[in-house]
Order: structure tokens, then C-alpha cells, then sequence
């Protein structure tokens, strides 16, 4: 039987984040399926750093249909967990499914991999992530030490079963790491 993998997300995803975790999984045989607030297609954005700036700007990237609302979503019907970065992590944590699900996934120990801005989600969970160490975007290193987590320097690491990454060029290992987990 096929594992399941549900990716999170909402409009403004890094296009990279949900891309390349998406097509690894159908490319391993594990069915995919992308959750936002509500049916749609989805704008992805590009996040890249420019001369003369001192943060990343965005640019419109690739659009991408998801498959179901959050309200939808029975999260025990799932393997494993997947949230993209970008923009999107700030506004989706503020769905009233999106507690649930994330708990779900933590209180049941199915893997979770977090990239980039993803970190902002723990925000609704703050005590299945307190004690546990997390690394994310560096400018996301307040809101894990405001959910009580230890915010790690590394670009990839991995506690129990949480993987976590600064950003899209962390995809290859973050994929990796993900699929160990979700494989044991």
C-alpha cells in the first residue's frame, strides 16, 4: 500500500518549497496531496536576494491546483506531513483546522518536515513544540524561541520526528531526511 503524504499550504508558497517536495514524493510512489485554506489554485511565489537589498524579494512564480480545504482534511488518513515555506506559513496557522492537523501528526509521531518560514505554523501549537529543537529561515529564529522550541543553527536538522530546514537550497537533505522518517 502507497504512504500518503499531505503538504499544507496557502498562496504565496515559496514555489520551490511545495514543487520539489511535491514531485519527489510522486516520483517515490507516495501519493501527495496539497491541503489550503480553501480549493484552489494556488499562486507560488520566487524568493530571491537581489543586489543593493538587505532581504529576498518576491516575484510571482507558478501557479498550482490544491486538492482540499483544510476543513476537510482527516489527518489519520495521512503518513506523513509537509510544510512548505514562504509567505503562506504566516496567514494558514490561522485556519481553525490547522491546529488540529498539526497535532494530529505530532501527538501521533508521524513525520513532519518543516522548511523555511514553515516554523511560523508552531505558533498554534506551542506546547507539542516546546523543548524540541527546530532551525528554520534565521529571521524565524524569534518565533521558535517564542514557542519555547531551541532554534538550531544548522541549515538542516532533525529531532525526533521533525525535520527542519532554512530554506530551498536545503530541498535535496530535507527530502532526504523526510523519507528516513517516514520509510522506518
Amino acid at each position: 500500500m502507497s504512504k500518503k503524504v499531505l503538504i499544507v499550504t496557502g498562496d504565496a508558497v515559496e514555489a520551490l518549497e511545495i514543487f520539489y517536495p511535491y514531485y519527489r514524493c510522486l516520483e517515490e510512489g507516495i501519493e501527495a496531496t496539497i491541503a489550503s485554506p480553501t480549493v484552489k489554485k494556488l499562486q507560488t511565489v520566487s524568493h530571491d536576494f537581489v543586489d543593493d537589498m538587505e532581504t529576498f524579494v518576491e516575484k510571482p512564480a507558478y501557479r498550482l491546483q490544491s486538492d482540499i480545504s483544510f476543513a476537510d482534511v482527516d489527518p489519520t488518513q495521512y503518513d506523513g506531513l509537509i510544510i512548505p515555506g514562504g509567505r503562506a506559513p504566516e496567514y494558514i496557522r490561522m485556519h481553525e483546522a490547522m491546529p488540529g492537523i498539526i497535532r494530529h501528526f505530532f501527538e501521533a509521531n508521524k513525520p513532519i518536515g518543516a522548511i523555511c518560514h514553515a516554523a511560523q505554523v508552531f505558533a498554534v501549537v506551542p506546547d507539542l513544540v516546546k523543548g524540541r529543537e527546530i532551525t528554520a529561515f534565521p529571521n524565524c529564529r524569534p518565533d521558535v524561541v517564542g514557542c519555547g522550541a531551541t532554534y538550531i543553527e544548522q541549515s538542516l536538522h532533525t529531532h525526533g520526528n521533525l525535520v527542519s530546514g532554512h530554506a530551498w537550497p536545503d530541498l535535496p537533505g530535507f527530502m532526504r531526511e523526510f523519507f528516513k522518517l517516514l520509510n522506518k
